[in-house]
């Protein structure tokens, strides 16, 4: 469960203007500057249409979850095989090559459908790319000292462990009248009735564009699922449409820091999380220790219900975080580890390795991309924002130095004009500044996405120098300090 959102009393003065009633309530004069120079400093998914997945329960006879479960199997093995011949193919990442290696062999041997034995090489192949990329990225970390660690990930061919099957709809797989589905097995097609929510089956039977679904096995339940690609039409969205513009910083202490430009905020505490994430890490290095199969079949049972737990909570925040008309800014955490520093290993403390390991297990892509789409689905957009120094940038005065953090606590205390609160809240006040700064940006060129024509130096150096006159207040300080560090 989370821990009940607490919501921060600041000041009237202190705040970006009234209610957002019409253009000079969202844009104060005070805060419009550089509108000019058409830089828009965020990534936008532009989302005219939204995908989202339905998950329906297959009420399968004995003998259709017999025929299911063979075929499962069957498309497991393929898996396993396909990853074999790449791997001994020099771990070949192209599908097209992979299908002629061993189109023929599934179907002969593993008996698959033609549409099942093309989709095993395309998955085979997708999954070869990302180990890839991943090799690459440690290549990269280890030469800039960042890690001593190789990545094992391609030492040997992958191996596939679940039971799942990918069937594309209308060749694989069809919806029929009475709430059931024909799904193509081994043994021919088979017309299983399905359940799942309401809104679901409504935009299943009114839904154009259905897209491939896949099955998948529950095991403590022993019960089949498929899971259906929906592609949802949205209107499009217009600058006009959006009249309220927050900003979200993730952290540990609180998982999540949302405030808005009438300085309404919320913080998500991550206490009950992280005492939840310190009980399944015990209860792992209890079992690890034990290292028997029946201790190796717990800890599986453990990771699944850790992952759901992590789901649960970013479902439960995004779905607060995400209100119709607005303009969501998150922090664009490309590159985060590469910029910030933190001991680990003999020199961490006991305290500082819990904490780096509940910063690693914690989803943070997971919340950002919740909010994106439930954001999508009722009329609002979120965008990423860069996150250079917005927890190092005082909001008021707009002096920025890593001093402003004493001893990297949750108190932010300026240097400069002595405005203290709490760190999380400047970073999400920041965040908000720059997100209407990007609506501007759109306001004024009409698109969501301009890039200037110049080196990603000069294009990081613009970015900031820009970020640099975006004050909270109009209470600003004589001695204002507004050019970015170059050190971060």
């Amino acid at each position: 469960m989370i821990a009940p959102p607490i919501k921060s009393t600041s000041a009237a003065s202190d705040t970006l203007g009234g209610a957002l009633a019409n253009e000079q309530d969202l844009f104060p004069t005070w805060l419009l500057f550089q509108t000019s120079t058409g830089i828009v400093v965020a990534e936008f998914v532009e989302a005219m249409n939204q995908v989202i997945t339905a998950k329906l329960k297959l009420n399968l006879t004995a003998e259709q979850k017999l025929a299911v479960r063979d075929t499962a199997l069957a498309y497991r093995d393929a898996l396993n095989y396909t990853a074999m011949v790449a791997f001994k193919n020099s771990k070949s990442s192209n599908g097209a090559k992979l299908q002629k290696l061993v189109y023929s062999h599934l179907r002969s041997e593993f008996r698959l459908g033609a549409q099942m034995a093309c989709n095993v090489p395309r998955q085979v192949a997708a999954t070869l790319k990302s180990l890839l990329t991943k090799v690459k990225q440690n290549n990269e970390a280890i030469k800039k000292g960042h890690t001593k660690k190789r990545f094992k990930g391609l030492d040997k061919a992958p191996r596939y462990a679940s039971r799942t099957v990918t069937l594309n709809y209308q060749r694989d797989y069809s919806f029929k009248s009475d709430q059931q589905v024909s799904i193509g097995t081994l043994n021919g097609r088979i017309f299983v009735p399905y359940e799942g929510w309401n809104k679901h089956l409504n935009l299943i039977k009114v839904c154009p564009n259905i897209g491939a679904a896949k099955i998948v096995y529950q095991r403590s339940s022993k019960t089949y699922y498929l899971m259906v690609s929906i592609e949802i039409e949205l209107p499009d969205i217009e600058p006009t449409s959006i009249t309220r513009i927050s900003g979200v910083d993730v952290g540990m202490r609180y998982l999540a820091v949302e405030t808005d430009l009438n300085n309404k905020s919320i913080f998500y505490s991550g206490k009950a999380s992280r005492h939840k994430a310190n009980q399944y890490q015990k209860a792992r290095r209890s079992l690890q220790r034990k290292d028997t199969r029946s201790a190796k079949r717990r800890l599986i049972a453990l990771s699944g219900r850790e992952r759901r737990f992590i789901a649960d909570v970013n479902h439960q925040i995004s779905k607060d975080i995400a209100q119709p008309n607005s303009l969501i800014g998150l922090e664009n955490l490309t590159g985060i580890r590469d910029r910030t520093k933190s001991k680990s290993g003999k020199k961490a403390s006991k305290k500082q390795r819990r904490a780096n390991r509940n910063k690693a297990k914690w989803s943070f892509a997971e919340l950002h991309g919740y909010i994106d789409y439930k954001a999508n689905l009722i009329g609002s957009l979120a965008t990423k924002i860069p996150a250079h120094y917005t927890s190092q940038s005082c909001p008021k005065c707009g002096h920025t130095s890593k001093a402003n953090r004493p001893n990297k606590g949750l108190m932010f205390r300026c240097e400069c004009c002595g405005n203290k609160l709490h760190a999380d809240l400047v970073g999400a006040r920041n965040i908000a500044m720059r997100t209407l700064l990007v609506r501007q940006d759109w306001t004024s060129t009409g698109s969501l996405s301009v890039s200037p024509d110049v080196s990603r130096n000069e294009t990081k150096a613009d970015i900031l120098q820009r970020f640099s006159g975006l004050r909270w207040s109009v209470d600003t300080s004589p001695h204002h300090i507004g050019t970015p560090i170059d050190d971060g």
